[in-house]
């Protein structure tokens, strides 16, 4: 049974004035934080809550979808909610703000003051705020809108559930600011946020050192990788104008050091982004926040029961359920093995339909094992879904090798990076699956009738147990391995067995990683303490165990120069020159 989405979050609408449901207080929202927990009840109810109720197949949000990277769009889904929306803690300035908007007065009087009751200079603002929203409506709605709203000032968010119908059906922005008593009012509608999306790729990635000023070249090879860390940071796939106006707008607003809240919901990703900044915390992007009706997965059974026992169920039937992601932004970092990890989930809340409490200790989106077992039903062939090959083909379910194959690809890139560093027992999962897959005697020439195809995904696959090694290289010359601290000797011994065991893979051969770790290897080496300590000094001065490190620092010296060596070959004999290309695509 669904919930009546008219029910859902009572304590949003509230009411002034006179009549049976009146407060003696209007609603006041002073701060950002009061600010976005009513429009969370608004927008839920208004935007994700009655579309679900009135259409009977509701295109749900996966668990997968929200979690980073993000997928494209598949379908633009015409008939469901879309908008954008800044909200500015100060008063506008309508002649300094860097954009534009059709401006909207509240009231002189503070509070909310019925039209029959406000002096003539009051009804001349209410006549003229009602103008200049109705003109921006479809012809069809006018008198509907007059009807509604022509005696009462729908600045006022009291009045924002009721209004909202209406603005959803105009293409550009919501504008809310602080009012000269303090308090949150409607005073835009109409607005369009700057979107330089040029300067800000460029700039950026001449920051983070994957642009160089007048290289052409360095430039084409990377600008999709800098776009998409870009728009990750804010919540966002590289996807339409609405969605890349608003991050690149509040990416704008915090470098002025703003506090602000924009929020958007794109009509095919049917979900609530909010990017918003924290005056608790001074960090180099604002937060990131969505809210999604998810399905929760039918092999969750403790969640599950929780989930009924709580009543936090919008359709028990369906197990659907209101989910809040909260992300955290990573700095770019040239000599991570998973550089392109712009965002990761913080943490993630189901919210009940009725009162708005969060049940937190719950892990519905990021789920190994979940994982584990959509992995297991793609090779099986047994997945029923769809997803986005390569960012433009539709691929449904999984019944022939050639879809499966384009399910794995887009699994292995989706979870690429969680791969990398999840738990040994979880990796250990993911190889027996994929190896029985893609190894199979028995499925080899299927496979290999894919040609192309198969190479890609193979490629791939092997690009993540390389990068995997990369990883484990890193933990070990930060001398962390598995949460526990190890010494220098046992982490010299590590590392040059790994490397030891990566010359024999790169038949399969990724630049990048080789780079790194190279890079990595020559971070160990360079380490002041076991200079100083031990290299500098003689045999003789040494103890065994000195001597032993000092044996095993000499082979990882001989490795990385073997790793050198690979490596000058292998840039040579590329064809195109580029030191990044891949070289190889043996399987």
């Amino acid at each position: 049974m669904t919930i009546d989405w008219k029910k859902a979050f009572c304590r949003c609408k509230r009411f002034s004035g006179k009549g049976p449901h009146a407060h003696a207080e209007p609603l006041t929202l002073a701060t950002l934080a009061e600010l976005k927990g009513y429009l969370d009840c608004v927008h839920i109810r208004h935007c994700l809550l009655k579309p679900y109720a009135e259409q009977e197949k509701y295109p749900l949000v996966e668990a997968r979808e929200l979690l980073p990277s993000f997928d494209a769009d598949v379908y633009e889904h015409t008939g469901l909610p879309g908008f954008s929306l800044v909200a500015l803690e100060r008063p506008l300035r309508a002649f300094q703000e860097i954009f534009q908007y059709d401006i909207l007065h509240g009231l002189i009087s503070q509070g909310a003051v019925p039209a029959s009751e406000a002096c003539p200079l009051e009804q001349t603002v209410i006549e003229q705020n009602l103008a200049r929203v109705r003109d921006r409506l479809p012809r069809a709605l006018h008198d509907e809108f007059a009807a509604r709203f022509g005696a009462v000032d729908f600045t006022d968010l009291e009045q924002y559930p009721d209004l909202l119908p209406f603005l959803l059906t105009m293409d550009r922005g919501q504008v809310i600011s602080l009012d000269s008593y303090g308090n949150f009012f409607l005073s835009g509608t109409y607005a369009s946020f700057p979107s330089d999306l040029d300067t800000e790729i460029k700039r950026f990635g001449v920051r983070i050192g994957k642009f160089a000023v007048g290289d052409d070249g360095r430039y084409e090879r990377n600008r999709d990788f800098v776009y998409q860390y870009l728009m990750e940071l804010y919540g966002f796939p590289i996807v339409s104008e609405r969605r890349t106006s608003a991050a690149l707008f509040a990416r704008r607003l915090h470098k002025l050091g703003e506090a602000f809240l924009i929020r958007v919901l794109g009509q095919s990703d049917r979900t609530l982004t909010t990017i918003f900044s924290d005056p608790n915390r001074a960090a180099s992007y604002p937060l990131v926040e969505k809210i999604a009706l998810v399905s929760v997965d039918e092999d969750q059974k403790d969640v599950l029961r929780f989930l009924k026992e709580g009543g936090y169920f919008v359709d028990a039937r369906k197990r659907v359920v209101i989910v809040r992601v909260r992300y955290r932004q990573h700095r770019f970092n040239p000599n991570n093995v998973r550089q392109d990890r712009a965002l990761s989930v913080a943490w993630q809340e189901v919210v009940h339909p009725f009162t708005g409490r969060a049940a937190a200790d719950l892990n519905i989106i990021k789920d190994a094992t979940n994982m584990f077992l959509r992995l297991n039903d793609i090779v099986r062939g047994e997945f029923t879904g769809r997803i986005v090959y390569k960012r433009h083909e539709v691929v449904e379910n999984t019944e022939t090798d050639e879809k499966r194959l384009k399910f794995l690809y887009s699994w292995l890139s989706k979870h690429q990076r969680r791969i990398i560093g999840y738990s040994d027992e979880f990796y250990a999962n993911v190889v027996k699956v994929l190896d029985n897959y893609l190894l199979n005697p028995d499925k080899a020439e299927a496979l290999m009738a894919q040609g192309e195809l198969f190479q890609e995904v193979w490629e791939k696959y092997s690009y993540i147990r390389q990068a995997r090694k990369a990883k484990y290289l890193e933990d070990l010359e930060e001398r962390v391995v598995r949460g526990k601290r190890i010494g220098h000797l046992e982490a010299l011994k590590q590392a040059a067995a790994l490397l030891n065991d990566l010359r024999f893979e790169i038949v399969d051969y990724f630049d990048e990683l080789v780079a790194q770790v190279i890079g990595t290897g020559e971070a160990m080496l360079e380490n002041a303490y076991l200079v100083r300590t031990y290299m500098e000094r003689k045999d003789d001065d040494l103890t065994a165990y000195g001597l032993e490190i000092k044996k095993h620092y000499g082979k990882l010296v001989s490795l990385l120069d073997e790793l050198r060596a690979i490596r000058r070959s292998r840039q040579e004999a590329a064809p195109t020159g580029d030191p990044g290309a891949r070289l190889s695509k043996s399987a």
